[in-house]
């Protein structure tokens, strides 16, 4: 086996060669050529895929989940049909794209409703089950922990201006940058309700920024004083709420699935 690490093979040709199970793992594969590869098997988790072009390809199996923008396939604009989709099966997800204060507020009884009965099937499991990964995939634990993360962040750090909002329970995502002070326990094995506890503090904060918004508070311009998200630029409190919201909401569906799984 051969450990490529740190190294700069920009312009490289790889041809006739074997990369059977082959990791990469913070590549830069941008503006990379392939042609007559077989990539069955490849598994791609975290990836930016802008301006991919694939022709002349055969796709008998093929899963993508993730936000998914312009999608042409064959010459058909699929995007649209797969959101139109989405909301077929779950109505409530139309509510997920407010644009005022009470449609907000609508949104987060929603979720809060939809995670009431998610939590209720999660609590019928052997407590050891919720902390199981499926695929590899986050445990019922990590997500929970992962939401706190991104409230933490997106309003407590960004909205609030709060420098070290964290949790020692937050759990950033997997390719996040380490910074100093910001909680980075992967083995932690925390209960349930001990998550539950945070989760309903950062609920409240959310809650209360609620209480007093209106219309004209969602456009207010905010920056972040955590390390995150320092050179984002034209970030405004409802932009902020708007990715809560859907980390929230596509969260809760990770979770449905795996729950499903693990319960049988």
């Amino acid at each position: 086996m051969t450990d490529f690490t740190e190294q700069d093979l920009s312009d490289s040709r790889f041809e006739k060669v074997h990369l059977q199970r082959a990791t990469f793992h913070d590549v830069s594969l941008t503006g990379a050529s392939f042609t007559d590869v077989d990539l069955s098997g490849v598994r791609i988790h975290s990836a930016w895929l802008d301006k991919v072009r694939m022709t002349g390809v055969e796709v008998p199996d093929l899963e993508i989940s993730g936000e998914i923008g312009r999608l042409v396939v064959n010459g058909v604009e699929v995007g649209p049909l797969v959101e139109a989709e989405l909301d077929r099966r779950h109505p409530e997800r139309a509510a997920m794209r407010p644009t005022t204060a009470d449609g907000f507020r609508e949104a987060f009884a929603i979720l809060d409703r939809l995670w009431g009965e998610t939590l209720d099937r999660a609590r019928v499991l052997p407590p050891e089950q919720l902390h199981e990964q499926v695929d590899g995939e986050w445990s019922f634990i990590e997500t929970l922990r992962h939401l706190g993360f991104a409230h933490a962040c997106w309003i407590s750090g960004v909205v609030y201006g709060f420098p070290s909002p964290w949790h020692p329970l937050d759990l950033p995502w997997d390719e996040a940058p380490v910074h100093e002070g910001v909680p980075w326990e992967r083995r932690a094995r925390p209960e349930l309700h001990e998550v539950l506890a945070l989760r309903r503090q950062r609920r409240a904060t959310v809650a209360e920024l609620l209480e007093r918004m209106d219309d004209v508070g969602l456009t207010r311009r905010v920056t972040s004083a955590t390390p995150f998200l320092r050179d984002a630029e034209d970030l405004s409190v409802g932009h902020c709420l708007r990715v809560v919201l859907n980390e929230e909401w596509q969260h809760r569906l990770y979770a449905e699935r795996d729950l499903a799984r693990l319960g049988g």
